[in-house]
């Protein structure tokens, strides 16, 4: 897909892989073989190799193989279990092809774990769940002490039938600097005849995909989940916590999505408003607001010289220092400062961003969104962004006369509705966007500045929760697992869930990013 077509996947609707940029990346031991472990081997001829131990391991009536995990372009790995699952792709035709889930364990520290496994469902959509381990890990820390946790890779990511569009991506043409919505139909058809050798991706959809995690809990013997769902990961969590509550002792919501949201309708208001927000902290410090005075502002300046004159820019590369010519477009312009507001890290250095491209000198905008960019890169499969998006939400969007002035703008929500115009639709229940009601253990958080997943979510669907209870993470932005004493606090809910009494007291240290006032850090 062209540039801006894989921003539209990769930045709009992708809404958990930067949080990864927070953590550091960790690699476990392998387990040590236990009773449940079962090795093979072979006798050695004299003078000869010795050939690898196969470890394999059964839970249920799964086993699994010992592995090594790995995110694309990315060297860090991280030790785990591996099997396959087959499932049918059409669950309602008996002669459907099958298709087969890659899913993984990561296993508990202690020689006998609780029976009840803890669940990573990954955001996106179109992230993977084994690919996303290698950064969500140390936030399971605690968890893994007493719990194993469960990766399942969601049909159509990872190594789950992926419905990724490679080829149709290495031929695209980068040079365009203007959101064409014919491009992006063109690039969608390119794309959609690629997966469609392999799959039909009206079968790709939340409902199906929460089919096959049921099928694989009671392959691993029914234990009870613990759903710890990140960004578009909380609406799979709610949506299996709807069809089998039985099968699920808690639920944790990071970055939560109601059931009641529509994907893209409130990504510009979303955006103003966390901007805005992060700019008040620069206007409240002296020194940040004699540098840059009102970044708002200056943005919007920005983006209105870009509307009426879009054009091609150069800089350094950060990484290679070669000179890289880039499209800036007011769309592009959107698309890297929502990258950037996605983590308060990134986000305290748009104030200085956008002054200096204000001034002519892009460089440090785009440098930096290359390096964000980059991390994305590989993680994402468009086609399963584009079938649950498709299916679930698109025929529901409308352009906003309100949003038009907005720094985003319509422009995802046009692009969403074009790739849309192409790409197969499977169906969604009656009932799909009813809101969630439960008397489950559900703990969920919030970042105070999140551009995409805002606290006001989580006040939507505190009223249908018996058990609820949310938690505002200040001055943060999206994906929170890993935040501050998060990932203690996450231990001790799932070994114990019961959100109201959890002291969360903790969370307190939390708080703003000061801006850049330049690039050696803050105002002291």
């Amino acid at each position: 897909m062209a540039m801006q077509a894989r921003t539209v996947v990769r930045i709009a609707i992708a809404v958990a892989a930067i949080g990864a940029m927070a953590y550091q990346y960790w690699r476990r031991d392998a387990a040590p073989l236990d009773k449940g472990d079962v090795s093979s081997s072979s006798v050695t001829p004299i003078g000869k190799a010795a050939p690898p131990v196969v470890r394999t391991w059964q839970r249920g009536a799964l086993i699994f193989k010992s592995c090594e995990l790995g995110r694309p372009g990315s060297g860090a790995t991280a030790e785990a279990w591996c099997t396959t699952f087959e499932v049918p792709e059409n669950r309602n035709d008996p002669h459907s092809r099958l298709i087969a889930l890659k899913l993984a364990i990561a296993r508990s520290d202690a020689q006998t774990p609780e029976p009840d496994m803890a669940v990573l469902l990954a955001g996106g959509p179109g992230e993977a769940a084994t690919e996303s381990w290698v950064v969500e890990a140390p936030a399971f820390a605690e968890v893994r002490k007493h719990h194993d946790v469960l990766l399942l890779d969601q049909r159509g990511t990872g190594g789950s039938n992926p419905l990724s569009c490679k080829n149709a991506e290495d031929a695209s043409d980068e040079t365009t600097f203007t959101l064409d919505l014919d491009k992006v139909r063109k690039n969608v058809a390119a794309c959609l005849a690629e997966v469609k050798q392999k799959a039909d991706p009206r079968y790709y959809t939340t409902t199906i995909a929460a089919q096959d995690l049921e099928d694989v809990r009671k392959a691993l013997g029914s234990p009870t989940f613990d759903l710890i769902g990140v960004s578009y990961g909380t609406r799979m969590a709610q949506h299996y916590l709807k069809h089998y509550p039985d099968s699920v002792r808690s639920v944790v919501l990071d970055s939560v999505v109601p059931n009641q949201a529509i994907l893209g309708e409130d990504f510009a208001a979303n955006l103003d408003s966390a901007l805005k927000k992060n700019f008040a902290g620069c206007m409240a410090v002296a020194a940040c607001k004699q540098r840059f005075g009102d970044s708002m502002q200056t943005l919007y300046q920005l983006r209105d010289a870009l509307r009426a004159n879009p054009h091609t820019v150069s800089f350094r590369d950060p990484q290679t220092y070669e000179t890289v010519v880039r499209p800036l477009s007011e769309f592009s312009l959107a698309s890297v400062v929502r990258m950037f507001a996605y983590q308060p890290e990134t986000a305290a250095l748009l104030p200085l961003s956008i002054n200096a491209a204000a001034h002519g000198d892009v460089g440090p905008l785009l440098g930096q969104a290359k390096l964000l960019n980059g991390d994305l890169s590989g993680d994402m499969n468009n086609g399963m962004s584009m079938s649950v998006i498709c299916s679930e939400d698109a025929d529901l969007l409308q352009p906003s006369a309100q949003d038009q002035n907005t720094i985003l703008g319509n422009h995802l929500v046009d692009a969403i509705k074009a790739q849309c115009d192409v790409w197969p639709h499977g169906t969604r229940p009656a009932d799909f966007h009813a809101p969630l009601k439960s008397d489950k253990p559900i703990l969920m958080l919030s970042g105070e500045f999140d551009p995409v997943t805002p606290p006001s979510y989580g006040e939507q669907i505190l009223p249908g929760l018996s058990n609820g209870r949310q938690l505002i993470f200040k001055g943060q932005g999206h994906s929170l697992l890993g935040r501050g004493c998060m990932p203690q606090l996450l231990g001790k809910f799932i070994d114990k869930p019961d959100p109201k009494q959890l002291d969360a007291t903790c969370l307190d240290k939390l708080g703003d990013t000061p801006a850049f006032i330049d690039f050696n850090g803050a105002s002291p």
